[in-house]
């Protein structure tokens, strides 16, 4: 199977100002936002890229709005990858929602947590996983298991792809850090995925290509080959 890179979207407004932006439209980039989409042509420079996807809300359609000119490659948007409804936290203040009840089922039990008015985090694992499999698929049939694609979508969202991936149970999910524009990254098998990289805000992305052996569901006895 292919090899995707799970981006979280640059810095928005929202991250600056410290508030829960959900699916609140037309929140875009921040200045420091801006310019980490702008570092993305050069830090996936050596990276063959065959699709872009991303979820629907601006942030991320802006976030990779460069990197697919630079590339001429179209971003498909795919509304399960979209942001989590949050519902009656949509727009208030992190620091507020830490006094609310429900956040301590958030932090320690997130299999359990159903947000007032919104969509629980199960579920949104369940739609994210099943779309970037879908996709995988697709990218693989359409370029080869060697193909890399690339999906820009939201922190809470790439965390429950990576526990998937893990084989991390979602409780498990709140150890795992993804900061805006940094680079994930998951090759998927026919036996299990391969997580390549997390929560990489580096440069160098070219050590993620797919080897002779990528397409093997088999690991690396030993744990790795060495550089």
């Amino acid at each position: 199977m292919a090899t995707v890179i799970l981006l979280r979207h640059a810095r928005s407004a929202a991250n600056g100002a410290g508030t829960l932006a959900g699916r609140t439209s037309g929140i875009g980039l921040d200045d420091r936002g801006q310019a980490q989409a702008a570092g993305l042509v050069d830090r996936l420079a050596q990276v063959p890229l065959r699709a872009l996807v991303a979820s629907p809300l601006r942030r991320c359609v802006d976030t990779l709005s460069g990197l697919a000119g630079q590339r001429d490659l179209p971003v498909e948007t795919e509304q399960d990858l979209t942001e989590v409804d949050y519902g009656d936290w949509t727009g208030r203040s992190l620091r507020e929602l830490a006094e609310e009840p429900r956040w301590r089922v958030v932090q320690q039990h997130p299999s359990a947590a159903v947000f007032p008015g919104g969509e629980g985090l199960a579920g949104v694992q369940a739609r994210a996983v099943a779309a970037v499999r879908a996709h995988d698929a697709r990218v693989s049939a359409e370029h080869g298991d060697e193909a890399v694609w690339l999906v820009c979508t939201h922190g809470d969202v790439i965390k429950g792809i990576l526990a998937d991936a893990l084989g991390l149970h979602l409780d498990g999910f709140q150890r795992i850090v993804v900061d805006p524009c940094s680079f994930s990254v998951v090759r998927y098998t026919e036996t299990r995925p391969f997580v390549l990289r997390i929560n990489d805000t580096g440069a160098d992305l070219s050590g993620l290509l797919p080897s002779e052996k990528s397409s093997s569901g088999d690991a690396v006895v030993g744990g790795s080959t060495g550089g």
